[in-house]
């Protein structure tokens, strides 16, 4: 059985439109104008027991409108939606103590009073019996490596401290699915390695399922074997990480190094050009016409050297982002395919 399953779910927005001004102002306080933004278009997706999904989407495609709508704090308007068999915009007291949802930009401890304090009330909240509160914080202090910064209060805290603290209050009661949006944002390279790592022993000791946001590709290449994508309120990707290079990049990365600086327009005969330094230049080519232009390259061209790689998964998938959706008649985008046209 799925622990998440969302069908068509669906969430508009009416939003108040006001003309600039004084006037504007008087006219939008005597009659109001409206229009709908459609955050989320009838998304439908599953996630099983103990798999960690990454959620990826540019800024405004509904990704935290989606996690809000599974943990129930906004109501959808169509489709319908269940996790851990519970049903989330009812907020059953047993469904709220199944999940946790973490977001990077929101915290729930108090800024002047140690951890702990909010510890001990987040125990009380879930009916958590002393002697588990102690088993459970001292297990989650090991993993996150947070020794005596519990008694501290947590203004003193730094900002990769305060994000292991406010995992350690989430995941108090043991959830059995983490919503996280953007749980390493503003860390530091070493903050972020740290919880990482943590996700990842979290959910092999415990089985939690995990369906986690972040702009960071290094989060997302690290924990999830699977993404969905997310773009204008639709999903255009579900499946593996690989798959997502597989559909949204039917091309190789060339690198070639020169023997001599060699002309853009030279360069840009053999595919679309990414980048000319000196005598290092690195161009993109489609997969079905890869050899013979490497053929072409090898022999039209003065190379010392020539490496063939996929293209990064972070620039692929901001490209999808920046230049819109791709279609089954069109399988990357338009000015990616006119570059391999030549």
């Amino acid at each position: 059985m799925p622990i998440i399953e969302a069908e068509n779910l669906t969430k508009h927005f009416r939003v108040a439109v006001k003309q600039p001004g004084v006037w504007g102002t008087l006219k939008h306080t005597f009659k109001r104008k409206h229009r709908i933004v459609e955050a989320v278009k009838a998304v439908s997706f599953t996630i099983e027991p103990g798999e960690i999904v990454g959620f990826l989407g540019p800024n405004g495609a509904g990704k935290t409108t989606t996690l809000k709508m599974l943990t129930g704090l906004i109501h959808p308007t169509g489709g319908k939606a269940t996790v851990t068999e519970h049903v989330p915009f009812r907020r059953d007291a047993a469904f709220l103590k199944r999940i946790t949802l973490v977001m990077g930009n929101k915290q729930q401890l108090l800024w002047d009073l140690p951890a702990m304090d909010a510890l001990r009330v987040n125990a009380a909240v879930y009916e958590i019996a002393d002697d588990v509160f102690k088993q459970r914080v001292d297990e989650l202090v090991e993993m996150l490596e947070l020794s005596d910064l519990l008694y501290q209060p947590v203004r003193k805290l730094s900002l990769g401290e305060r994000m292991k603290t406010e995992l350690l209050a989430a995941l108090l009661h043991q959830p059995d699915v983490l919503f996280l949006d953007e749980p390493t944002l503003g860390l530091d390279v070493n903050a972020q390695t740290a919880v990482r790592r943590f996700l990842r022993d979290y959910n092999q000791t415990h089985g939690a399922t995990i369906l986690l946001t972040s702009h960071y590709m290094a989060d997302i290449t690290a924990l999830c074997p699977r993404v969905m994508m997310i773009h204008h309120g639709e999903m255009i990707h579900d499946g593996s990480l690989t798959g997502v290079i597989e559909r949204f990049a039917p091309y190789r990365e060339l690198m070639l190094d020169l023997e001599e600086p060699t002309d853009r327009d030279v360069i840009a005969q053999y595919g679309e050009v990414v980048s000319v330094d000196q005598q290092i230049a690195k161009l993109l080519v489609q997969r079905d016409v890869l050899k013979p232009t490497v053929q072409r390259v090898m022999e039209e061209l003065p190379i010392t050297d020539l490496t063939i790689t996929d293209p990064p998964i972070e620039d692929v998938i901001a490209r999808v982002f920046s230049t819109g959706i791709v279609t089954e008649d069109s399988p990357y985008p338009e000015e990616v395919a006119a570059g391999h046209d030549r």
